[in-house]
């Protein structure tokens, strides 16, 4: 977890990811910065975002970011 949050603070250092709850909703994540992730998320975790886990409830908070990559881990 400590590693998807230093990722996401390297994208916008000024957001509590810790607490935030609707990343998506609330703007914070865009369809750049998501794909911006993806790149991250693969490269830090060795798993792959298939374009079906890309969702609004996949990426609304630090959480539910990370229980995709810990699925995706399962899955591989």
């Amino acid at each position: 977890m400590e590693q998807l949050l230093e990722i996401l603070e390297d994208i916008d250092p000024t957001v509590d990811y810790r607490t935030e709850t609707d990343l998506v909703g609330d703007g914070i994540l865009n369809s750049l910065s998501i794909m911006t992730l993806v790149v991250e998320i693969r490269d830090a975790f060795d798993v792959d975002i298939t374009p079906q886990d890309i969702l609004p409830e996949n990426f609304r908070s630090a959480q539910a970011i990370y229980a995709l990559i810990q699925r995706r881990q399962s899955e591989e």
